[in-house]
This record gives C-alpha cells, structure tokens and sequence, in this order.
C-alpha cells in the first residue's frame, strides 16, 4: 500500500483503526489543530519539546492541506479518526471533521514512532503490536516538559518489547530518525519514569513482556495531547491515539523543506 492508497483507504472509511504497518518506510505524523489565538504558543511548546513534538510541517489559517508532506492531503478526512475537545476534555471522537472546520485553524503535523518500525522489522527485530495487529502501549511519564503559554506537563512515551541483545541495535536504528522521535528516551525499570503497571496503559492497548525481553520507551506523538488537557483550551482537534496522517515522505529524512 502507497501513502496515496492509505490515506484513500482511510477517506473511505476502509481503515478506522491503527495505522502501524501501514505504508512501510512512509513517514505517519500526529496532529493537532487549534484556533490561530492558541497557535504560537502551541508553536514554542513544539521547538522547546523536540523530542516528543518533531515539528513536520505547520498549515497556514484554514488551509487543509500539508504540501510539503503530500500533494493531495485533507487534514478534515485523512485520519482514522479525531478527537475533539472542549475545554481541555475529549467531547467525542468522530471520523470526520468537515463540519467544524473553520478559517482559522492552523494545523500541526507532529512526527510519529511508526515511521522507524519498518526498518526495526527489516533488521529482524519482532514488533508485537504489529505482529498481534493491536495498537502499541503508550503511558504518561513522569518525564518533564518545558512550558510554553498555557501548554505543559509530562512527557507521554510509546513501550515495545525488545530482546535485551538487541537493545543497542534498537538504539542505533532509531536515532537515524530524527523525525520519528529519534532513539529510546529510557530502557529497563518503567517505575524509573513514573509507571507503575505495563498491563495498565492510559492509550492503545497492553503489550506482554516475554522472558529475554526489556520494555524501551520511545517519545512519543500524543504528549500534545496531555498538554491539550492541562492547558483547558476551549477548543482543539488531535488525531485519536494510534491512527495518524500517512505521508508521502520517507520515514528517514533528517529534516523537511517547505
């Protein structure tokens, strides 16, 4: 599947849930949307956060669309699905959202940890969540964040198990993408970070831990949204956990123009 047939599957409905393993090598972003009134601060979260929050391309006011990561983009039918929230709470998740676009919305495309995981497979290195077709574990941390106007908190991490032999190859691959979060934030103990049960994740879905197996954290792609509900903004739209904007760009790049 190309990234043009993804996002034509999910525009159509034929995909609704996670968005792992989709387009292999392509680059995924997560998304946030927010009135203008709420964008720049929203902005400098992203530059003094990069590791959670690589920053891929931002729209300008009521523009739908994202050139620089694919011609034909609509940010209004293009994901799984969205959450919209009001006053820092989820409202409803909805799989389309035509009917509340406005003029000025400025949206955010955030990079996402799926983009690395074909060359984890490639390499040999088992990824469960794709294996098992569930979406990956992902856990608030106690990591801090630096604050920018109403938008703060704490770091919230994605979790794969990894052979412990092959922690040091994991860590190697993954730096090579920058855009995707870039290599672990943390390996080993998860009471190190503020969690204190694997088998209680607060988005996606638990992973087993087999014998021979550490659990390695990555940043990841839905902290925006912890500080989205910190912030009690009166109104924004994120992409739901899990399901993100396939793009037409390669997972690799070490940087985007346009």
């Amino acid at each position: 599947m190309t990234p043009a047939d993804a996002r034509a599957a999910i525009r159509a409905g034929r995909v609704i849930g996670p968005t792992a393993g989709l387009a292999p090598g392509a680059l995924q972003a997560n998304i946030v949307i927010l009135p203008a009134e709420e964008a720049e601060d929203f902005g400098r979260f992203c530059a003094a956060n990069p590791r959670p929050c690589p920053l891929l391309a931002r729209s300008g006011p009521g523009d739908p669309g994202l050139p620089a990561l694919g011609a034909d983009i609509d940010l209004r039918r293009d994901l799984p699905a969205y959450r919209v929230w009001r006053d820092g709470a989820v409202a409803e998740t909805i799989a389309d959202i035509a009917h509340l676009w406005r003029g000025d919305f400025i949206a955010f495309a955030i990079g996402c940890s799926f983009g690395f995981e074909a060359a984890l497979i490639e390499t040999g290195i088992p990824l469960r969540h794709i294996d098992q077709g569930h979406n990956v574990s992902m856990y608030d941390s106690a990591i801090p964040l630096d604050s920018a106007g109403p938008f703060a908190g704490e770091m919230v991490v994605s979790m794969r198990p990894i052979p412990e032999n092959r922690v040091e190859q994991v860590q190697t691959i993954c730096a090579a993408f920058p855009l995707c979060h870039g290599a672990p934030v943390h390996v080993g103990d998860p009471a190190a970070i503020g969690i204190s049960d694997l088998a209680r994740v607060d988005y996606g879905d638990p992973t087993e831990l087999r014998p021979g197996e550490v659990p390695v954290f990555w940043a990841c792609g839905v902290t925006p949204q912890n500080a989205i509900r910190r912030s009690g903004v009166a109104f924004a739209v994120t992409h739901a956990p899990g399901g993100m904007l396939i793009c037409d760009l390669p997972a690799d790049l070490a940087a985007i123009d346009g």
